[in-house]
């Protein structure tokens, strides 16, 4: 008698393999919350599936976050991929509003109250 075949409970593919050993993109890594989309040009045949997967499921944005999710990889590997992405091309990544940019919240409290107050 034979046992069954055990469930796989780690990936068939290490994620150092997938980056071809790449540890980090080149130059800075990319916040977890940039936005990511697809720029519409058509991939090259060369693209590992990892690269055509991210490419897929941003058509609209999505953070680097929800492409780690959408992978189930590590943050680390999918910057890196998004960075040879955007280096190719093939994704536009909008940098995260810095917080010195950003609405102050206090003020729109003031001006919802504002609102409701007329309403």
């Amino acid at each position: 008698m034979t046992d069954p075949p055990r469930e796989r409970t780690t990936p068939a593919v290490r994620p150092y393999v997938i980056t071809r050993g790449r540890a980090g993109a080149e130059g800075p890594p990319l916040p977890w919350e940039t936005l990511v989309t697809a720029a519409g040009v058509p991939p090259p045949d060369s693209l590992l599936p990892e690269h055509l997967t991210i490419l897929r499921e941003c058509r609209g944005l999505l953070s680097v976050a929800e492409v780690a999710a959408y992978l189930g990889q590590p943050p680390p590997v999918v910057q890196v991929l998004l960075a040879d992405l955007a280096h190719w091309g093939l994704v536009v990544l909008r940098p995260p509003v810095p917080p010195a940019d950003r609405t102050d919240a206090t003020m729109l409290r003031k001006v919802l109250h504002g609102l409701e107050r007329r309403l």
